[in-house]
């Protein structure tokens, strides 16, 4: 896990999980990016000599890897960072002599958007986590038909491979609802996020069902921001709040250009303190559910 150094970092891109702050970027990171760049297209250079030495088209790698022949080329250029399911597919493919495993090590180690990898690695790992969401259902929450309609919604629009990708790695998010030791979670979900159907009234249906499903669960309290509170703590936006397992506090936002991890003890402090106040003024567990049986049937 990486040890909680610094007060806050700031990294650019954010597709909506589950909203942000200003800031910079570090000469570190920066460093850090270009290097990651320099790989990507070390790798792109290489699975390129090795499909060519096979004698294997674009079209044909991308239907093998089931991708678009666009994000072959982007990945042989270095734009994009290859996914497991195409290295194997490459590896078989092109008789790769596990040269493209060797060469993908540095730059396949998550799943997720390089923005998110830090914080998802505490989440991983938690003790206890608290969710405050404004916009949607948190991802940890979310069923697969649910969180498909959240990436359709991006904008600039994302291609079909990179939405399933992404879908994959939020149901495998979730994983951390079974974990051993088993963490302590605690959600704060506004009404407007319930009412607003994603993905149509079916899929909204599903995903009312499964929060039922969540707020059975005994390690997990749910509760519901009713829209017409005339008081509010987090109108700032959403955020994450981890404890770690040796009792280390840290609170993640993501926004419209970037994402913040604070580690600080005098921001993390201020950020639980709200965060206890949001539950305070939002419906206990008990009526929340009885909201969401009340909305599922109305839909």
């Amino acid at each position: 896990m990486p040890s909680l150094t610094s007060d806050w970092r700031w990294t650019p891109g954010s597709v909506r999980d589950c909203g942000g702050m200003p800031g910079g970027r570090s000469m570190s990171d920066g460093r850090q990016a270009r290097s990651k760049s320099a790989t990507m297209r070390m790798f792109g250079a290489v699975l390129q000599a090795v499909r060519r030495r096979a004698g294997v088209s674009r079209e044909r790698l991308a239907e093998a890897a089931k991708y678009s022949v666009d994000m072959i080329c982007s990945v042989e250029q270095g734009r994009r960072k290859p996914s497991i399911q195409l290295i194997e597919a490459a590896e078989e493919l092109c008789d790769g002599g596990g040269l493209l495993r060797e060469a993908a090590k540095h730059i396949v180690q998550s799943k997720f958007p390089d923005w998110f990898e830090e914080y998802a690695k505490y989440e991983e790992e938690c003790a206890q986590l608290g969710v405050y969401e404004n916009h949607v259902i948190p991802g940890l929450f979310q069923t697969e038909d649910y969180a498909r309609a959240v990436f359709r919604s991006s904008r600039p629009i994302l291609d079909e491979e990179q939405i399933e990708e992404m879908v994959t790695a939020r149901l495998e998010r979730q994983r951390l609802l079974d974990r051993s030791p088993i963490p302590v979670i605690s959600a704060v979900i506004e009404q407007v996020a319930l009412e607003r159907p994603l993905g149509g009234k079916e899929v909204m249906r599903g995903q009312l069902r499964h929060l039922l499903q969540i707020a059975e669960r005994r390690n997990v309290d749910l509760q519901i921001m009713p829209t017409k509170r005339e008081t509010h703590a987090g109108l700032d936006g959403a955020m994450w709040l981890v404890e770690t397992q040796d009792e280390q506090r840290l609170v993640y936002f993501e926004g419209q250009k970037g994402s913040v991890l604070h580690t600080g003890p005098k921001e993390v402090s201020a950020l639980n303190m709200r965060y206890a106040i949001l539950r305070s003024q939002a419906l206990t567990p008990e009526d929340s559910v009885s909201v969401i049986e009340e909305m599922l049937g109305e839909l």
